[in-house]
């Protein structure tokens, strides 16, 4: 049984006419999976709600009318204007079922590390999220790695140092454990070399001969007040 749950109704409307149904507050909604696609719909707060929770990583128990199905989100589709729910797909698994999901990586302990308490280096964190296979019941909400022996500036975070929970492998097993996750950076290091860059383009800058004042205090391009005739 999954954590999170979902109840949907099962739809007729397609098409043109689903935006009837959004309109009165549903998502339409495709399971695939079976011997035939089924089409439901779910209450958008709801839906909103499992989906924040469960992302593309975790199994979800769906209620299609009382019949159940296991699934996992494989795709959502975003309004890019209103930024609302239009369309979600998902595919229906089985418990014992190895499955292949997309999870967040998370860097913790950082500020326990030398590098941030005492040299007051920043983390950058390059790879968000890396796909894993498991059955349906060990899928991990997130992957952690453990930063607290950072200390050198050049010190980096490499998939290698994920730790990877039992039953849970890598999708990717050609993927290179060398990558790097996140990396080490000096902010006041940085700060300093722009200023640095700043004025050294500052004192490279061409004068203007417009404004450089003439021997009698002038610019170039000014003339000399002319004397009034006595």
């Amino acid at each position: 049984m999954a954590e999170y749950k979902l109840s949907l109704e099962k739809r007729e409307l397609t098409g043109k006419k689903l935006k009837v149904l959004r309109a009165s507050g549903l998502i339409p909604s495709v399971i695939y999976g079976g011997k035939e696609p089924v089409l439901a719909a779910s209450e958008y707060v709801a839906t909103e709600k499992v989906l924040g929770q469960a992302g593309y990583h975790s199994p979800v128990d769906l209620d299609v009318a009382g019949k159940k199905h296991l699934a996992i989100v494989k795709d959502v589709q975003i309004d890019p204007v209103s930024r609302r729910i239009v369309n979600i797909e998902f595919q229906a698994i089985s418990a014992n079922e190895v499955v292949e999901a997309t999870t967040p990586i998370v860097i913790v302990n950082f500020e326990a590390s030398e590098a941030s308490k005492i040299y007051h280096f920043a983390l950058t964190q390059s790879m968000e999220e890396i796909d894993v296979k498991a059955k349906p019941a060990d899928l991990p909400k997130e992957l952690t790695i453990d930063a607290t022996n950072l200390k050198e500036v050049d010190d980096k975070l490499t998939i290698k140092d994920i730790i990877l929970p039992n039953g849970v492998e890598f999708a990717d097993k050609e993927m290179d454990a060398e990558q790097v996750v996140a990396s080490l950076y000096d902010p006041a290091a940085e700060a300093a070399a722009r200023e640095a860059e700043a004025a050294a383009a500052a004192a490279e800058a061409p004068v203007d001969a417009a404004d450089v004042p003439s021997d009698n205090g002038s610019k170039p391009e000014e003339e000399a007040p002319e004397k009034s005739a006595e």
